[in-house]
């Protein structure tokens, strides 16, 4: 038995130049996978490809802009031109989120760049990766970033709306491919610094006493679970359900009441 878990796999992370889906794309690479990280933001993310090639990983770096039309189509063709296939597709993009959003104030071009990326992008590449998966009879598996707040409302509704359409899609998905021996999961991260979640507000020291474990998250704690439901050695037996790695701060009121 090998000692990396996902050696062989052909993996695509989107998100991948910042907080957990750097996290998780280092991590699938550690465990002996291809990893083909995209990220908008292309000045962050080719260093990161290039420092796990040093560390003697297959890594590549693919700009995208997922929140066009065109965007998860073109990703989707790069990818498997220079990977050649997909065999673990994780969804971690999600464009950065600001407290002032609440649902008076939020924009509608903010409003659709968050469903684009964050919902339409990831049935495009879902459904794209799944077909290739299909024709080429790999038992593939897909992971999405989804959030706490895809079922306790937060005063950003184009956040909170997407991530709720994403667990659903999640479980269509698992339903739907399960057959295929395909499984999807999805993780509902807590509070995680980097990437969406700006750990420099006033609001921080609160959100560290509502955390049982008294600390906020790593992207290293997520990529250590999500690297567990992409292992057929871990998780195997493991479809359609979305794994909460928050330290605890779910157990707490955490949420201040809504102000508009």
């Amino acid at each position: 038995m090998s000692g990396k878990l996902l050696e062989g796999d052909t993996a695509l992370v989107t998100g991948a130049a910042s907080g957990i889906g750097r996290g998780i794309a280092e991590a699938l690479a550690h465990e002996g996978a291809r990893v083909a990280l995209t990220d908008i933001d292309a000045g962050r993310g080719e260093p990161i490809a290039a420092a796990l090639q040093k560390e003697g990983c297959d890594a590549r770096f693919i700009a995208s802009d997922l929140s066009t039309a065109e965007g998860p189509a073109t990703l989707l063709k790069r990818t498997l031109d220079a990977l050649g296939s997909i065999s673990v597709f994780v969804h971690s993009a999600s464009p950065r989120r600001l407290e002032s959003d609440n649902i008076l104030a939020v924009s509608d071009e903010t409003w659709h760049a968050m469903i684009a990326v964050n919902l339409h992008a990831g049935f495009s590449l879902a459904r794209g990766a799944a077909r290739e998966m299909i024709s080429r009879k790999v038992k593939g598996r897909m992971l999405f970033l989804t959030s706490l707040h895809a079922e306790t409302p937060r005063n950003l509704p184009h956040y909170s709306a997407s991530k709720a359409g994403q667990t659903m899609l999640m479980k269509e998905l698992a339903r739907a491919l399960g057959p295929h021996g395909i499984r999807v999961n999805a993780i509902a991260p807590g509070a995680i610094p980097g990437g969406g979640f700006d750990a420099t507000g006033a609001g921080v020291e609160r959100l560290t006493r509502c955390t049982s474990l008294g600390r906020l998250g790593t992207p290293q704690d997520v990529a250590g679970m999500a690297v567990a439901l992409l292992a057929d050695r871990f998780s195997a037996y493991v479809t359609g359900t979305t794994v909460v790695v928050d330290g605890g701060i779910a157990l707490h009121n955490w949420i201040e009441p809504p102000a508009l």
